[in-house]
């Protein structure tokens, strides 16, 4: 079930939110159950036939996470059950979204024309393994436990985050879901969560799929063998930089949005990426809540930087790697691991050679550090969104102009042009770069929603009109349109 559809906006999120707090004034545990129940039916809409991995992957992972907390903190006995717990949860996670891309890469390898036979690909399962190796990891690092099955049930199922994010801690969530308020009607979280999940949608329905077919219509040919132009590649890596950027924020804002109403603060995993003047701060402000993961349990595993700048970088690129892998099983989402890793590498190293700066860098070295920054993200962009490798590298011939062959204008959908496919990337990148993001606003809306009765009825009011217009203009115009990072 998608967050744009009217389905959801009029139906399913009334239901649930209306029973939530109904059942929370007689129990807070058989509201939490029943949040639990209304989780898996989201998720159940899409494929009803892995509600079934879902639910044996939370009750394996719950019962080790027991196992490792009554054996006390860093023992020997709870690093075992730790060690078999992550292994199970990768072993499923790479025979659900990798032993294609494994098995495809052997048989070329050995000239082989054997195939295997198509794995459907469970969404979310990047997401819900994630979280719950992550739960696992604090069992035994900070001897975190959960007793009661419905709040863990809850806290990897929780309908707002499951399907894409953010990867969450038990730390983050469990002490709100043993909170009594949570259970009782808030008229200021509502309205306020009715807001932020308006921003989103309009980022959605109407900045990322406004500027989508701009993306689509170079990507998609190239794709298939067409060779761009200098302008139309340009155009086409723009245009998705903007598409993923608001595609993705507006999903993060839905989200915060939507658990809000339920009393229950997610994290922000989304801070103005784009403002960013190094790779590093590209990384602090991107998926924080995965990037977060990455360092805590991977990059710093591996030794981090305590062992010299060779094992640092090396650190740093086996990091990268693995989580453009996590992004999906291709070789382009490799590369584009391996380009942030290589860019990590260089920003580390430019530190290290030249020291702390003596002064406040200037506006100028200011600006430049940004362009550079977004040269680099949008090159990696093209890497994640080409279907093939062939594709992303005539996409950057183009973009150097060493090839002048402009796409069939057949290919072209009706009604687009050039001109009106800049105008969007360059109102989109105002408007990323200038605007404050959906952070602040969302804290502002909090507090006046908290201290304004007029202002929470007007907002509430304004944020349900706009939110089922924009339902209906989407669904009119083209059917509902998946998020990208549904697809991880």
């Amino acid at each position: 079930m998608l967050f744009t559809t009217a389905a959801f906006a009029c139906l399913y999120l009334p239901v649930v939110l209306i029973a939530f707090f109904t059942i929370g004034r007689f129990s807070n545990h058989l509201a939490a159950i029943w949040l639990f129940l209304a989780s898996l039916i989201f998720y159940g809409v899409w494929k009803p036939m892995f509600v079934g991995l879902l639910l044996a992957s939370i009750v394996g992972n719950y019962l080790i996470g027991l196992r490792i907390a009554g054996a006390g903190v860093g023992s020997l006995r709870a690093r075992r059950w730790l060690v078999l717990g992550v292994t199970l949860n990768l072993g499923v996670l790479a025979y659900f979204k990798y032993a294609n891309f494994f098995a495809d890469n052997v048989y070329r390898l050995f000239g082989l024309h054997w195939q295997l036979a198509k794995i459907a690909l469970p969404i979310g399962i990047s997401f819900f393994t994630f979280t719950q190796i992550a739960f696992l990891a604090d069992s035994y690092l900070k001897g975190v436990r959960e007793v009661r099955f419905s709040h863990y049930g809850l806290f990897v199922t929780y309908f707002p985050h499951l399907v894409a994010g953010p990867v969450l801690h038990h730390a983050q969530m469990m002490p709100q879901f043993r909170e009594a308020s949570t259970y009782r009607w808030n008229g200021s979280n509502l309205s306020a969560g009715l807001a932020i999940f308006a921003i989103g949608l309009v980022k959605k329905l109407v900045l990322a799929d406004g500027v989508s077919p701009y993306a689509d219509a170079v990507f998609d040919p190239v794709d298939l063998g067409a060779l761009p132009s200098m302008a139309e590649a340009w155009l086409g890596a723009l245009a998705y930089t903007g598409q993923i950027y608001f595609d993705f924020s507006g999903y993060s804002d839905m989200a915060i949005g939507l658990s809000l109403m339920f009393n229950v603060v997610l994290p922000f995993n989304f801070d103005s990426p784009y403002k960013s003047r190094s790779i590093s701060d590209f990384w602090r402000r991107w998926h924080i809540s995965l990037s977060s993961f990455l360092r805590d349990y991977l990059y710093i595993a591996l030794g981090g930087n305590r062992r010299g700048a060779a094992r640092r970088y090396a650190n740093l690129t086996t990091t990268m790697l693995l989580g453009g892998l996590w992004h999906g099983a291709s070789w382009s989402f490799v590369i584009w691991g391996g380009l942030h890793g290589a860019y990590l590498m260089a920003n580390h190293g430019w530190r290290a050679f030249w020291g702390p700066p003596r002064k406040g860098p200037s506006a100028l070295s200011r600006v430049g550090a940004w362009a550079l920054t977004m040269l680099a993200v949008i090159v990696a962009w093209v890497f994640f969104r080409a279907k093939t490798l062939e594709g992303a590298l005539n996409m950057l011939r183009a973009m150097l102009s060493l090839q002048e062959q402009p796409i069939d204008r057949h290919l072209w959908q009706a009604g687009l042009q050039w001109q009106v496919g800049m105008s969007w990337c360059l109102g989109l990148g105002l408007i990323a770069v200038l605007a404050p993001n959906s952070n602040a606003i969302g804290q502002r809306l909090r507090a006046l929603c908290a201290n304004h009765d007029t202002f929470r009825a007007v907002c509430a009011g304004a944020a349900i009109t706009s939110t089922l217009l924009l339902i209906l203009l989407g669904t009119t115009r083209s059917g509902a349109s998946a998020f990208i990072y549904f697809n991880f």
